[in-house]
């Protein structure tokens, strides 16, 4: 055996060989405490005790002192961490020392001889301030050493008074390194022009910015973890106005499970100033809905996708399909998924849901009960350089899979939409209207028992293959339900506006926004797939869900709020530059187009809009022309998508813009018509 781990065996812990010395000590304590009853009781002097008390008290001395050994094990007297020591200790040795007075007055009386009632009295006060000085001196010598010893230059402002704040404030005075509070914001009026472990409660927070240049401020810590996000947003508001590095503690769980502490305040992410609760909707029945289903998810690897995948996985999915065209996304998650959920049955394809005849394999193969279908280009001003792409991946490829789905036996279809699909400017969101149009043409259909008369769309050498499937038995018994879910702008996804500013600020600036004026819904990743997974249970076919995300935000304070959180001035460290609207981009966007309306579901925040009637035949119809249109890459694509969707109106820089009329070749080339029949 090596010498060193035998060895290492044996070694006591720090912690051991200090409750083994303060054990050692009690020994001691408890005892003498009552021999120095004794001589107090005798004026000190040793030869005026009556040799029988002493006697007693030595015959006894030894039993008490295992006895209150025993005590103080069971009582957990040697667990503590001492630098930390409150009430609880406090509270603790108490207990145990005048229990074991007790036991003292009893054990002499019944077994040994009655002791003056002045050594039992004096005895046990005296055992308690042994006891317990011994065990509080650790405490009181660091803070005395902290006070009058060498201290960071931080000083700090802390908002909250209540029970987290003396927490973190005990901590910081704890801390040599951690700076000093120097004074404490609390709107509790009653609280005011008092003190908390000697700092003084200046103010409610209306003070702040007083206090902050009074006190020469240079760090605030925000410990109201009961605080909703409304009034925290309104404080870091504040707070933002100082230049002040500004630390959170983020919410009741830290209370709760005893972790107040200056290294549980984390940085004010922008999400603490959005100014609204997170979604917590009650998910549950979602889960059910899941268990023991195939669930497939397009686009799997996007930032939406890979979120859906991570909630389905943890929930007992019979098989969860990941489809997306990108491989290394796919991989991303393939790995993360497989490592923590190993008794996951996880198939991950690469593919187009572009490609008809792709689509038709995977559903054919494995079957899928519930489709989220995430895939999508979804950057508006990509999509307004290449608009016959938006058209071919979002709505073309949106008809392919909702088909394949529908023709396979799919329960539900779940499409992730946007609010740019409301009245839009760009052709991104017109081609999600599309989008949004198609499944709910699917489900009118299917709701008809028409379904039989959705066209196929097939331009390829498969199409055979699609109408050997699609027997008059299978259409008949179609029962798939289709749903829209349409939100805004998602916090931390790929292509979100915070990391752009992230990165532009770390680079020393400038932070670039399009318009001062510019608004944006916004939602975290968490938030956007609880709502598209709640509209997979809630649906019943044609729905558009809308979740309410509270108040807008501009985009200028975002950015301005950003610099300040990363400790600089916004125009003077950081300059705001504005590039002016991009081609199809709004100042605004809208949740529900006027005429949609509103009905309310179970959970307050998410919101069922009626969908807005058209025809379905012509619309259906004209879908044919709309691919051929795309797969020729016609350059006045935006007027024929004009045509099928009535809202939606391009724009430049804000401004209407007449797109030129359609151009249609009456009959296309024999290069064109290879390349439309490849897809």
């Amino acid at each position: 055996m090596n010498r060193n781990s035998s060895n290492s065996s044996f070694r006591l812990e720090h912690w051991k060989k200090i409750a083994i010395g303060i054990a050692l000590y009690d020994i001691f304590a408890v005892n003498a405490a009552y021999f120095f009853a004794l001589l107090l009781r005798f004026d000190f002097r040793y030869t005026l005790i009556t040799r029988r008390f002493i006697d007693i008290w030595e015959r006894f001395a030894p039993v008490y002192a295992l006895l209150c050994l025993a005590a103080f094990i069971l009582m957990g007297m040697y667990k503590s961490i001492w630098r930390f020591a409150g009430l609880n200790e406090m509270y603790r040795i108490l207990a145990a020392s005048f229990l074991m007075s007790g036991v003292h007055v009893a054990a002499t009386l019944l077994f040994y001889g009655r002791m003056p009632i002045s050594y039992y009295a004096i005895g046990a006060i005296l055992q308690f301030m042994l006891v317990g000085g011994i065990r509080f001196s650790y405490r009181i010598a660091l803070s005395i050493f902290n006070k009058n010893g060498k201290r960071s230059s931080d000083r700090i402002m802390l908002i909250g008074a209540g029970s987290a704040g003396q927490m973190i404030l005990r901590d910081v005075n704890g801390n040599p390194d951690g700076g000093k509070v120097v004074c404490i914001i609390d709107d509790n009026s009653n609280k005011w022009d008092r003190y908390v472990d000697g700092v003084r409660v200046v103010g409610g927070r209306e003070s702040i910015l007083e206090n902050v240049e009074k006190y020469k401020v240079n760090k605030i810590f925000l410990a109201i973890p009961s605080a909703t996000m409304a009034q925290r947003r309104d404080i870091l508001n504040i707070c933002n106005e100082t230049g002040c590095e500004i630390k959170n503690l983020p919410g009741m769980f830290q209370l709760v499970s005893g972790q107040v502490t200056v290294k549980a305040l984390r940085d004010v992410s922008i999400e603490d100033l959005l100014g609204r609760d997170p979604i917590r909707p009650d998910l549950n029945e979602v889960f059910q809905f899941i268990n023991g289903k195939t669930v497939m998810v397009t686009g799997g690897g996007g930032s939406i996708g890979s979120e859906l995948c991570r909630q389905i996985a943890g929930h007992s999915p019979k098989r969860l399909i990941i489809f997306d065209i990108y491989e290394n996304n796919a991989y991303e998650i393939q790995l993360e998924l497989r490592e923590k959920y190993k008794e996951l049955d996880l198939v991950v394809l690469i593919g187009s849901v572009r490609d008809s005849r792709r689509m038709f394999q995977v559903f054919d193969e494995y079957r899928p009960d519930i489709v989220y279908h995430a895939a999508a280009h979804k950057h508006v001003p990509l999509m307004e350089d290449s608009p016959c792409e938006a058209i071919k991946n979002n709505a073309i490829g949106t008809y392919k899979t909702a088909y394949a789905a529908m023709m396979h036996g799919c329960q539900r279809f779940v499409l992730i939409s946007t609010d740019k699909a409301v009245n839009p400017t760009n052709i991104m969101g017109a081609s999600k209207r599309l989008c949004e149009m198609i499944i709910q043409s699917f489900d009118a259909k299917i709701k008809a028992g028409k379904a039989d008369e959705i066209p196929q769309l097939y331009l390829h050498r498969g199409k055979e293959f699609a109408e050997r499937i699609a027997s008059a038995e299978a259409f008949r018994n179609i029962k798939t339900e289709f749903v829209a879910v349409r939100f805004g702008n998602v916090l931390g996804s790929n292509g979100s506006v915070v990391p752009v500013f992230k990165r532009q600020i770390e680079k020393g600036g400038p932070v670039t926004v399009t318009h001062p004026d510019i608004i944006r819904y916004f939602m975290t990743v968490p938030e956007a797939v609880s709502l598209v997974m709640l509209a997979g249970t809630y649906a019943h076919g044609g729905e558009i869900f809308v979740l309410d995300m509270g108040s807008p935000v501009k985009i200028d304070t975002l950015a301005r709020n950003l610099i300040r959180l990363s400790g600089l001035k916004p125009d003077v460290d950081i300059k705001i530059e504005y590039t002016g609207l991009r081609p199809g981009e709004k100042l605004y966007e809208e949740k529900l187009m006027a005429e949609e309306g509103l009905k309310r579901t179970d959970n307050k925040l998410i919101h069922i809009g009626c969908p807005i009637p058209f025809d379905t035949d012509a619309f259906l119809s004209s879908l044919d022309e709309l691919i051929e249109v795309a797969y020729r890459n016609d350059e006045h694509i935006r007027s024929y998508v004009e045509r099928l969707v009535p809202t939606y109106h391009p724009t430049y820089n804000g401004q209407r813009v007449l797109p030129d009329p359609v151009v249609t070749d009456p009959e296309p080339t024999a290069g064109e018509k290879t390349a439309v029949l490849a897809h």
